[in-house]
């Protein structure tokens, strides 16, 4: 049995290496030729990344979570790397998360003001100027590294979204957002509501 699950494992490591060796880190910043349709992005394989998150993401499970808050809310509890999405009757849905660096947390209240699937990529001016290689726009698709769904927060420029690098899932990596793997965040972006209210604590 075990050596039948290691050739199994080799097995897809090979294919899904052969279908994306275009997709590594050296090439992930590299705007796309051309804007792809959701229909398109929807028919791609999934990237090497996505099996690589079946060993290191948090599985998200209902767990019993008392409180005041209405079902819908969602609470970001930065210290903890767990995002919940209050359920109602005592619970609520946790998923693990990757949360902002040191000098990038925050913490406050706002709501969902839009959602969008495989979301496009701007890198804001602040950004650019810490990173220079970055691309200055990056179309969606699985490359992106808004992942596969985002969900923007205020008028700011905070997303809860996916993320092409499931290994960061538990860590403080990134510039102040709030990340998931793509099949957690597909789940969440399934179930919020824009205006859900968002609450994040350090």
């Amino acid at each position: 049995m075990h050596s039948r699950l290691l050739a199994v494992a080799a097995c897809a490591v090979g294919l899904l290496t052969v279908g994306y060796a275009s997709a590594e880190p050296g090439n992930r910043a590299r705007p796309a030729p051309a804007a792809a349709s959701t229909a398109a992005v929807a028919s791609m394989p999934a990237p090497l990344s996505n099996f690589l998150a079946i060993f290191s993401a948090v599985p998200r499970t209902i767990v019993s979570y008392p409180g005041s808050h209405k079902p819908g809310t969602i609470i970001v509890k930065t210290g903890e790397r767990r995002l919940y999405l209050v359920l109602g009757d005592g619970q609520a849905m946790k998923y693990g998360i990757g949360v902002g660096r040191e000098g990038f947390t925050w913490s406050g209240t706002t709501t969902i003001t839009a959602k969008r699937e495989w979301p496009d990529w701007t890198p804001p001016d602040e950004m650019l100027k810490r990173r220079p290689d970055l691309p200055r726009h990056m179309v969606g698709g699985p490359d992106n590294p808004l992942g596969a769904r985002a969900m923007y927060l205020g008028d700011t420029q905070y997303r809860i979204h996916g993320s092409n690098e499931p290994h960061t899932i538990g860590t403080a990596t990134s510039s102040g957002c709030i990340r998931l793997t793509n099949d957690d965040v597909i789940d969440l972006y399934n179930r919020a509501k824009i205006g859900a209210t968002v609450i994040v604590q350090r």
